[in-house]
């Protein structure tokens, strides 16, 4: 009788398509990318907004507005890729939109004004539906950016401003309020916690049944105990000679370490035993009591100061993983085990005792979110990767009250850390350290809402915003290439700009991984970048 085998299941055609991207952000970052609603509110040359835009569309990107009074001219064809001969005297953002939805038939587009009409932002923005993040382009007027900032503080919108000239650029990233990501994506060595100073009982027992005759195994069974059950029973034995104590200090896990060494054996045809070498490789790393780690202390000492802030889901998971941890003293098991050598039934055996402990932990986190107000409405999946990661939970912009909106920092903190990179720079050659590129970020922010300024009136507003720093040998460079630059842009550094903006709006969309906080600088001639908090 034949036998004919299961069809497999084929990816789909959008599977495919996006299939490298998927690997990255899964389903669920894809499907916030495709509901995702961006607005451009593009001036100047113009090009490193709709790079931007164009590593929006490639990925799906769900719908996009391009706001652009402008139209084409000569000068627009030699650093926009999107514009070509047929596209002098047209709108600028008609013509940019058409091309760009060329590139992914599945985005939609539009533009404005249309016809000969002015640009309206105001009006244009309570007319629309509420966007997903808000991205500019310097030079803007200022009128306009008070409008989109009183924009992002009315419907909490992401806003992002990008200045583009000659070989220097900067984003700036102004989220609105705190801003958590729980799928930070860490490294997967970084998420393994095993316990192994608090074990539960099923743990233990798991462990003893393996070393309880430890010295009588054969070669085989003796060579193929999982590391952690290895050091589970050196580490009774340890307590039975220290009072009770666990190996502390670096000292005495050295000296664990060396305990666990001798207690391989040499004699065997292999020459040595690689579980042992695994068990005494973990022990400084995995030899650790549980404690907070500081980015949730943030979380938590943010919801304590703000109560009322939020009422969405990740505060009140925050809440009740805060009550978890005030209970156990510790987080919620993630779970996961790394691989070992161990015999097949032996390690799904462990993986079983790790799972069923994370399946507990999260059940009762899960009662306690539903107990608390709000908490029915959650989503048990998203209880479920709070638990896996809150470790790594990251709370962006948190407890920073000095910020303005816009991207234009405030004038305080600017200048303090304009007086910690200069004074850092003093001393940078010293210490082998890169120069700061606040420099670049002051002479092209000095030309935010005119591209056209000289190097001295660069300076002199720079002067006046920073006593002193107008003076500056790298501040007169930097404002002496922007004012070459006569505010023109670059393609090669607008396509790399538009780029990592792209990249920080796709975080933000998706809410994984950690965007920067908040500002970053690019110097094309020297091709490096910083990231500052301004």
């Amino acid at each position: 009788m034949c036998q004919t085998p299961p069809i497999l299941h084929s990816q789909s055609e959008k599977e495919r398509k996006y299939d490298r991207q998927l690997r990255l952000w899964a389903a669920s970052g894809q499907e916030a990318l495709e509901s995702a609603n961006i607005l451009l509110l593009n001036s100047g040359p113009g090009a490193v907004g709709v790079e931007t835009l164009k590593n929006l569309v490639l990925p799906g990107i769900g719908r996009f507005t391009i706001l652009d009074d402008s139209f084409v001219t000569d000068a627009d064809l030699g650093v926009n890729f999107f514009l070509d001969d047929s596209c002098i005297g047209k709108s600028r953002a008609q013509c940019c939109t058409e091309l760009l939805l060329e590139l992914n038939p599945e985005v939609k587009g539009d533009w404005l004004p249309k016809a000969q009409e002015s640009l309206k932002l105001e009006e244009t923005l309570a007319s629309s539906p509420t966007y997903t993040a808000i991205l500019f382009t310097c030079p803007i007027r200022p009128e306009n950016l008070a409008i989109l900032r009183n924009y992002k503080e009315k419907h909490r919108t992401p806003l992002v401003g990008v200045h583009s000239a000659g070989f220097y650029s900067y984003f700036q990233v102004d989220l609105p309020g705190a801003f958590p990501i729980v799928d930070t994506h860490p490294d997967e060595t970084a998420t393994t916690d095993l316990r192994l100073l608090s074990p539960w009982p099923e743990l233990s027992e798991f462990a003893r049944e393996l070393t309880k005759d430890i010295d009588s195994l054969d070669d085989h069974a003796h060579g193929h105990i999982p590391f952690v059950a290895i050091l589970l029973h050196y580490l009774e034995i340890w307590r039975k000679k220290h009072d009770g104590r666990n190996p502390s200090t670096y000292a005495e896990k050295i000296a664990f370490r060396k305990m666990v060494q001798e207690g391989a054996r040499t004699d065997n045809p292999e020459g040595g035993e690689e579980n042992f070498e695994e068990a005494a490789a973990a022990v400084v790393k995995t030899i650790v009591p549980s404690t907070l780690p500081a980015a949730l202390k943030v979380v938590f000492d943010y919801r304590q100061a703000h109560p009322e802030d939020s009422k969405s889901g990740f505060w009140i998971i925050t809440d009740a993983i805060k009550s978890f941890y005030e209970r156990h003293s510790a987080l919620p098991l993630p779970g996961n085990v790394p691989d070992m050598k161990a015999q097949s039934s032996v390690y799904i055996k462990l993986q079983g005792i790790y799972k069923a402990k994370a399946r507990r932990d999260f059940e009762e986190v899960l009662a306690t979110v539903r107990s608390l107000p709000g908490g029915d409405s959650v989503d048990a999946a998203e209880v479920e990767l709070y638990c896996k990661n809150a470790a790594f939970v990251k709370l962006i912009n948190a407890l920073d009250s000095t910020r303005s909106g816009g991207g234009l920092g405030s004038a305080d903190r600017l200048r303090s850390v304009a007086a910690t990179e200069f004074a850092n720079d003093e001393v940078a050659e010293t210490m082998a350290l890169p120069l700061s590129l606040l420099p670049i970020y002051l002479a092209l922010q000095a030309t935010s809402y005119e591209s056209g300024a000289s190097s001295e009136a660069m300076l002199s507003n720079i002067g006046k915003l920073i006593p002193g720093a107008e003076k500056n040998k790298r501040v007169i460079e930097a404002a002496s290439e922007v004012a070459r630059a006569h505010g023109s842009e670059l393609h090669n550094i607008a396509a790399l700009t538009g780029g990592m903006v792209a990249q920080e709006l796709i975080k933000i969309i998706t809410k994984q991984y950690i965007p920067i906080d908040n500002t970053c600088i690019f110097d094309g001639i020297g091709s490096r970048c910083q990231v500052l908090r301004l």
